[in-house]
């Protein structure tokens, strides 16, 4: 209870001179001056030693300059002297806000407007917890409160009708936006062309267009609104989709080509809106076809039959052409479109003028000529297998090598060409040449080609950087790194080869190198990887942790993998700002793909590398606990004299070490904590603590892939990895349940993978020790598992994947692995078919690269097979520079 002895002012006003005080603290607090506001709480704490507003104050102050267990000690002091205070309490919740603790902010908040529930403050500071949080229902609550008590204020409109936008009420929502311009006067801002308006209207459209059915209502706004538009790209796109929704492709297309009047003729997704308005598609196929990334268009995503192929050729030849003649997509898409000897010419003419102008990614722009389909729609290819036998390969193979003929015999692109060639143009022929090499996986043939390259032009960056990545394809990835290092040289303001130097480094295990290289491009006072660390340069710290974890360094690889983790805390936490923000300067649309978008964070890969590194990190000191125990202390019951004696002097001076390093910690700690505007100085410091992850070497390995296995789940269903993860995760937790769930997402998603035939093997054999489960769990599984093994046997799923192998050539070599793995598993004198199926199968297979053939390796060592070196042999027949391979 409150103690309310008035000499130490505990639940009872101050007296006026120290009420000015206190409303100094709040004033110094606000205004970042940290040490003023200190200094005048202990005045009136001098007096007045249990006033809780002041307590919770000075703590709420310390807390701001990194001294954080004093400052929780002090609120909560604070709040106990004062319970009935909403500022004790509202200061506990800005104390649980600035530590993420969201949940207990809001409950918090929620106490102190019990107390006073008029307070606006505090009503704002839950309404942005609550979005934080995706409390959607209450946040709807709390601004329809503040709106309630303060109906003159536009944020307060608008933020209650984004909260019933966000609810899904969409008609409300509408309703809330039309009352509150309805109170507006002739001549505001709002009614009038300009920013506010524009965004406000076309905010209204976009609700209006996601209730269901609604597209013509939507559309009609669209047209009653372009006065007060001034982002007239967005009123056009929104205009054609609704136009292509509705069914009216004729006034679609005349949008997408005013669109295109406007200059926006490189946007692929305006193509993809004009050729769906010509080949008049349903809307499913238009959304999918506007979604498209980069610069695919409807052209090399839907399979199109000639007659289509035409009428959109036409289009483009009589509309398009003959007023952007000039325009780079304009020239690209349709060729797309064309076929036989037309598709000869015409890619026969882009290619020769991107040699001529010397276009270093000639090579990925033809690559995406080679589509394959699947499942009714295009993918750009990306197998050996598949890009070697693609008809549109063979013809960039063929125009290329008779450009080079060509060249080499009177330095004309065309025999009858008239003029001659620069030869530079040579250059870029072999250049083109060797990229198409590696897309074939015919590494050592680019790599030679290359070499004439730089002795033509030894001072060509480009060369280096396509040599060092066919080097590392195949298997030589210190000769790579010196190749990368040589081109990184040539141009030292080169961001983008420093970075690729740097990454090579690290998978080449050379961390100190690389960071050597990184650090050319950082602005730091001593310690490089700190401005990496706060630059959030997450593929450095995931290059990082790998080249750890390569090493062994199990601890270093779990605290680089759980920077970037932290890295997407904070993108998190960054959203925070914006909810005030964004409502007051009206960029709602802006503001609620934002929300999407962090809603689908956690589904980034990024975060998806990560987290499952850090899952696979887990599962291996879980597999070996020995690891974490080799720093534990030595049994020295079992050691002589001598050598107890020795041992307890290394202990002591690790000891030594341990609490020396951590009072440095403490006192750099302290230091950021009189900097006083560092607000967020700890962040840093908090992985200081743990440099080598020694702490989270202590971590239950179980509890740490469990949790981040839920995040994947959840976030990144679409990834087979996931599935495989949360799988191995749950067979070592004893849950045989989530097991079974995953094993039927992999079936799903690929039945034919490696990955999966590997886990209902498994699962299979382990069957029968899924031990005492409820009658109904049983039947689950049992049930399950014969579904997965097909009504069949262990055993006989095997031999019927051994002979779906040994039909199929090309089945790919992880799967060729997984097969003679199980085969050996079920039946140990099987090693000689099992070393056949790997070996007599070579490398004409999908996914051969340089690491499935190591794993093939270590499967056959495993295997004891005679067959090894006949293995190694087939192998450097085909990369012959594979480094480490015997």
């Amino acid at each position: 209870m409150p103690d309310n002895n008035p000499q130490n002012g505990a639940g009872r006003p101050l007296p006026k001179k120290e009420a000015d005080l206190f409303k100094n603290v709040i004033k110094h607090y606000e205004t970042k001056q940290y040490k003023k506001a200190i200094k005048q709480a202990d005045t009136i704490l001098k007096k007045f030693p249990n006033h809780g507003e002041t307590l919770a104050m000075k703590g709420l102050v310390l807390n701001n300059m990194a001294k954080r267990d004093e400052a929780h000690a002090l609120v909560k002091l604070g709040l106990m002297h004062d319970m009935r205070s909403h500022v004790c309490w509202h200061v506990y919740g800005l104390l649980h806000r600035s530590d993420r603790n969201y949940n207990e902010a809001i409950k918090a908040y929620k106490q102190a407007l019990r107390i006073e529930p008029d307070s606006l403050q505090i009503l704002r500071d839950l309404s942005m917890l609550q979005v934080q949080m995706r409390d959607l229902d209450g946040f709807a609550v709390t601004r329809h409160n503040i709106l309630t008590m303060k109906p003159n204020g536009k944020i307060n409109w608008l933020a209650f009708a984004l909260a019933k936008h966000l609810n899904g009420d969409l008609r409300g929502a509408i309703s809330v936006v039309d009352i509150y311009l309805g109170t507006l006067t002739e001549g505001a801002p709002e009614l009038s062309r300009g920013f506010e308006a524009s965004e406000l209207a076309m905010y209204r459209n976009q609700i209006l267009s996601e209730i269901p059915d609604n597209t013509q209502e939507a559309l009609e706004h669209l047209e009653t609104c372009k006065a007060l538009v001034v982002d007239e790209t967005s009123w056009l796109i929104s205009k054609a989709r609704f136009q292509l929704t509705l069914g009216r492709h004729a006034e679609a297309r005349e949008t997408a080509l005013s669109m295109f009047k406007r200059g926006m003729t490189e946007n692929s997704r305006i193509h993809s809106l004009y050729m769906c308005a010509i080949l008049k598609l349903d809307k499913e196929t238009c959304d999918k076809a506007y979604e498209l990334p980069g610069t695919r268009s409807l052209a090399s995503y839907l399979p199109l039959t000639s007659e289509q192929k035409q009428q959109l050729l036409d289009a483009y030849a009589n509309e398009i052409f003959p007023d952007f003649e000039r325009s780079a997509a304009v020239k690209r898409i349709p060729l797309n479109l064309v076929e036989g000897d037309r598709l000869r010419k015409s890619l026969g003419v882009f290619i020769r003028k991107s040699l001529v102008k010397g276009v270093p990614s000639l090579c990925r722009e033809l690559s995406s000529f080679v589509l394959i389909e699947k499942d009714g729609r295009f993918e750009i290819a990306s197998d050996p297998i598949d890009i070697k036998e693609h008809s549109a390969f063979k013809l960039i193979v063929e125009l290329a090598d008779e450009y080079i003929s060509c060249l080499q015999a009177n330095s004309k692109l065309l025999a009858d060409d008239e003029f001659e060639e620069s030869p530079s143009t040579e250059l870029w022929a072999w250049y083109l040449r060797a990229g198409l090499h590696e897309l074939a996986g015919e590494y050592e043939s680019g790599i030679a080609l290359l070499d004439k390259c730089i002795e033509h032009t030894p001072t060509l960056v480009d060369l280096y950087e396509l040599k060092g990545r066919l080097l590392r394809s195949s298997g030589d990835i210190k000769t790579a790194v010196d190749t990368l290092d040589k081109g990184r040289d040539l141009d030292r303001q080169d961001r983008y080869i420093n970075n690729q130097t740097t990454k090579y480094m690290l998978e080449a295990g050379m961390d100190t190198d690389a960071l050597d290289r990184i650090s050319m491009f950082t602005k730091h006072e001593g310690n490089p990887e700190a401005n990496l660390y706060d630059m959030q340069c997450s593929w450095y710290e995931l290059g990082l942790a790998a080249c750890y974890a390569r090493q062994e360094k199990w601890g270093k690889a779990l605290r680089k993998y759980a920077c970037v983790v932290k890295h997407f805390d904070d993108f998190h936490e960054d959203q925070f700002d914006f909810h005030s923000y964004c409502i007051r300067k009206v960029t709602l649309r802006a503001y609620t793909e934002v929300l999407k978008f962090e809603d689908n964070l956690w589904s980034e890969d990024y975060y998806f590398s990560a987290a499952s590194g850090i899952i696979k990190l887990y599962l291996r000191l879980h597999d070996n606990p020995a690891i974490t125990k080799e720093d534990a202390e030595p049994d020295y019951s079992k050691m002589t004299a001598a050598e107890r004696k020795k041992a307890k002097a290394i202990a002591r001076k690790k000891k030594k070490q341990a609490e020396k390093k951590k009072a440095e910690g403490q006192k750099k700690d302290d230091a950021n904590g009189d900097k006083g505007d560092q607000a967020d100085g700890s962040k840093m410091t908090d992985l200081d603590e743990d440099p080598n992850g020694d702490e989270m070497m202590k971590r239950d390995p179980l509890e740490e892939c469990q949790k981040y296995s839920s995040i994947l789940s959840k976030h990144c269903p679409h990834k087979l990895e996931t599935w495989t993860l949360q799988y191995d995760v749950a067979m070592r937790r004893k849950k045989w349940l989530l097991a079974l769930q995953a094993l039927f997402k992999l079936n799903r998603m690929d039945s034919e993978s490696a990955a999966f035939f590997q886990r209902v093997v498994d699962f299979g054999l382990k069957a029968a020790d899924f031990g005492e489960q409820a009658p109904a769990v049983k039947n689950v599984l049992k049930d399950g598992c014969v579904e997965l093994l097909q009504k069949l046997s262990v055993s006989d799923y095997i031999k019927q994947a051994v002979e779906k192998v040994q039909g199929h050539k090309t089945a790919s070599l992880p799967l060729r692995v997984a097969v003679a793995e199980a085969l050996v598993l079920i039946n140990t004198s099987s090693v000689d078919a099992a070393t056949a199926l790997i070996v007599k199968g070579g490398l004409d297979a999908r996914d051969a690269s340089v690491e499935s053939c190591r794993k093939a390796l270590a499967a056959l060592k495993g295997f004891k097979s005679k067959s090894v070196q006949d293995w190694v042999s087939v192998v450097k027949q085909q990369y012959p520079r594979i480094a480490d391979f015997s």
